[in-house]
């Protein structure tokens, strides 16, 4: 399991960051239980290693006026690893896409997207999504409101897990 080559501290130090990712090093190294410079040492490796993708503010998409969020369960018309790169480039190009995932089953990928609006969410789909070449089907779903974001992963799972396998 990918979780056992880290020992307690870096995945005390990876929840801690996951939960607040502003802190400084040294109310790191103090929350963890080591000093301030081989806390720093175990961050710079652990982002070296690529368990640490990236720091990033949550900010709030309705308070910067995209008051439309949908996402879109996309079917491709082939499914060559060419042809599904090819798409996943494209959806990196376009802004409204927050999310691209590739699923197995009937639909070959879901799309998150914001919008300002549902006219311009409706532009996107018309004139960018539907106009794709690949793009087979495409089945949108208007979010209400959301109940849950929680970023990363559940570290006390992990750790309920590692505990059981020792």
């Amino acid at each position: 399991m990918a979780g056992t080559r880290l020992d307690p501290i870096d995945r005390k130090i990876l929840a801690e960051l996951q939960a607040d990712g502003r802190m400084t090093n040294v109310e790191l190294a103090k929350r963890v239980g080591i000093s301030a410079p081989p806390c720093l040492r175990r961050v710079r490796t652990l982002e070296e290693a690529g368990y640490i993708k990236g720091y990033h503010a949550d900010v709030d998409s309705r308070e910067l006026g995209f008051e439309v969020q949908v996402f879109a369960m996309v079917g491709l018309q082939s499914q060559a690893e060419s042809d599904l790169s090819a798409f996943e480039a494209q959806c990196r190009n376009w802004p409204l896409v927050r999310e691209c995932h590739m699923l197995n089953g009937e639909v070959d990928f879901i799309l998150k997207c914001v919008a300002p609006d549902l006219s311009s969410f409706q532009s996107f789909l018309t004139s960018d999504l539907l106009t794709t070449e690949n793009v087979g089907s495409v089945k949108t779903s208007l979010v209400i409101r959301g109940a849950k974001d929680e970023p990363g992963v559940p570290f006390d799972v992990l750790e309920a897990r590692l505990s059981q396998s020792e």
